[in-house]
Parts: C-alpha cells; structure tokens; sequence
C-alpha cells in the first residue's frame, strides 16, 4: 500500500533553517509529481511546492518563493524541501501528497515551529 513518511520537522529560531524528507513506498515513485503542503492551526491546508516527475519542474506558493527549495531522489524514493529564512508565519504542520491514479494519498505530517 502507498506509505509516505515525512520528518525533519522541528523547533527553529526565525531566519533559521530545515529540511524536510518524505519517503514513499508502496507505487512507483519516479512516476510521479510529488507535492508538499502545509497546515496552520485554524488554516486551511495549502500548497507550498510541487514538482514533477522526474524533477525537471517545479512550482512554488508565493509566500515561500525564493526561500524553499523541493527536491526528489528517484533512487531513494525521496522528496525533500529545504526550507530558508524561515518566518514564524512558516509554522504549520508540513504533509507531502502523491495523487496516484487512484487517488491522493498523505503522509501523516511533521511539525515546523518557528519561534525565538
């Protein structure tokens, strides 16, 4: 069955750094497009990056624009989102999605907080 984990989510101070992993299994990864999104408390889930396939693309929201950075590993059945400069408004629960053929699926989240 399709299984995303994700991690990396942690306490950071503003205009620090993360780096988040999701690992897939249970559908062939390399095929594709992979997304991250974002939940605040009392917020609506949101897009925040999104890329193909094979990595060639991808598109971001504009508040994360020029400070997160999505990447994949085909051969590690990886998507990462390093994330940059990061402001207390970033914080949320961070959930990469797949959208197979039959149907989206989501890891279970990883939490982001960003405070001094």
């Amino acid at each position: 069955q399709v299984q995303l984990v994700e991690s990396g989510g942690d306490l950071v101070q503003p205009g620090g750094s993360l780096r988040l992993s999701c690992a897939a299994s249970g559908f062939t990864f390399s095929t594709y497009p992979m997304s991250w999104y974002r939940q605040a408390p009392g917020k609506e889930r949101e897009l925040v990056a999104a890329i193909t396939s094979a990595g060639y693309s991808t598109n971001y929201a504009d508040s994360v624009k020029g400070r997160f950075t999505i990447s994949r590993d085909n051969a590690k059945n990886t998507v990462y989102l390093q994330m940059n400069s990061l402001k207390p408004e970033d914080a949320a629960v961070y959930y990469c999605k797949v959208e197979t053929r039959v149907g989206g699926y989501w890891g279970q989240g990883t939490q982001v907080t960003v405070s001094s």
